[in-house]
């Protein structure tokens, strides 16, 4: 009887993070579609195009990267760097703790909305294209950049998952004190609007 309590807020814990996840994914999509489709508009070159679907796919790498890294990661060695006060330390504990989260997070959200997101941006490069010279054909600028896309993607990812496995400490220490760093921020710029509560509130 005692195991079976564990075992029953486990599931709820997961449940809630599942549904957290895809509240998420929801939004994020629906916020950098948008966020895409107003560049493009904006800056209708076929080269600022083409660099954004490279920022993309690069972005959606170094996610991978991340995410598999943590996955592989040790708690030992940023103990060690948390015993000597160094800066980023208590956040590579706590993402390597949260690793099936983070690498949720990190793989799977943020690469499946970059995915739509490219789909988006390659969709534009060949209608521009089209547009622009007549006489191409759409199909065939639709497979070869849909594997163009691909092999990039693919490529990439697998470059990256072989670099996360062999430098997988000094890729979560870099991300933690990337992170610590933003909430530094976060917690001084909530920290001052508090601070500026309270003394209007004394007023």
């Amino acid at each position: 009887m005692p195991k079976e309590k564990p075992k029953r807020q486990n599931r709820k814990v997961n449940a809630h993070w599942v549904f957290r996840a895809a509240i998420w994914t929801f939004f994020l999509a629906i916020f950098f579609t948008l966020v895409t489709r107003f560049l493009l508009e904006s800056f209708k070159s076929i080269a600022f195009s083409f660099l954004l679907l490279l920022l993309v796919i690069i972005t959606g790498i170094t996610f991978d990267i991340i995410g598999t890294a943590i996955t592989a990661a040790s708690e030992k060695p940023f103990h060690a760097k948390a015993a000597k006060k160094i800066y980023g330390a208590k956040k590579g504990i706590y993402l390597v703790r949260n690793a099936d989260r983070v690498a949720n997070f990190c793989n799977d959200v943020v690469g499946d909305i970059l995915g739509i997101v490219s789909g988006v941006v390659a969709a534009v490069i060949i209608i521009n294209l089209v547009l622009a010279c007549p006489g191409l054909n759409e199909i065939i600028l639709s497979i070869l950049l849909t594997g163009l896309v691909s092999a990039l993607t693919v490529g990439g990812k697998a470059f990256g998952k072989t670099l996360a496995l062999n430098k997988t400490t000094h890729i979560v220490f870099s991300t933690a004190k990337m992170l610590t760093t933003f909430d530094n921020i976060f917690l001084r710029t909530g920290r001052n609007k508090s601070k500026k509560k309270s003394t209007q509130e004394k007023r």
